[in-house]
């Protein structure tokens, strides 16, 4: 990459972990971390989920929540369809699974990747909202979750952030819907 291109990735502004219980996790990281509160979305809808060139699906629970300048999420996969999150977690196990960055383009940032030598693992739509894992385990650890920067996206990112202003520890997990 050359000085001037756009960046492989923007800043980060999520980290995200597998875990057994989001719910349990976040309370967790609420206590030892002062992170939250944590707003729970169940079975979040996901649609036209492609794993590695192939039609899948992608059942999970997230707990999202705010810790210093990024907004954590704790999410698990409650079936066992092969996914970017299957295929690095069985169940019961724990770690770090991506790092997410808003893009300006998803088309573009994907194709900057597959030039970098990076393959797209997954895509799927939340809503409206396109989102991709980036494997990029082998040299860093962990995957890139990429998605376009909505208006509707950043409300929720700004929305969850406000929470945490002056949060006093009380309610630290929030079950939405």
């Amino acid at each position: 990459m050359s000085a001037g291109s756009p960046p492989l990735f923007d800043p980060v502004v999520q980290i995200a972990y597998y875990v057994s219980d989001p719910e349990e996790a976040a309370r967790t990281w609420a206590r030892e971390r002062n992170a939250g509160p944590f707003f729970v979305r169940r079975h979040i809808p996901v649609t036209d989920v492609t794993y590695r060139g192939a039609a899948s699906s992608f059942d999970h629970t997230s707990a999202y929540g705010w810790w210093g300048d990024v907004m954590v999420e704790l999410f698990t996969q409650h079936d066992d369809a092969p996914t970017a999150v299957r295929e690095r977690f069985a169940r019961g196990e724990t770690g770090l699974h991506h790092l997410a960055c808003f893009v300006d383009d998803i088309g573009a940032a994907l194709q900057r990747c597959t030039d970098a030598g990076l393959v797209v693992a997954q895509t799927a739509m939340a809503g409206d909202t396109l989102f991709a894992f980036v494997d990029d385990v082998t040299r860093n650890g962990h995957y890139w979750e990429l998605y376009e920067g909505s208006e509707r996206l950043r409300g929720w990112y700004q929305f969850v952030r406000e929470a945490s202003v002056g949060w006093d520890g009380s309610e630290p997990v929030r079950v939405l819907g």
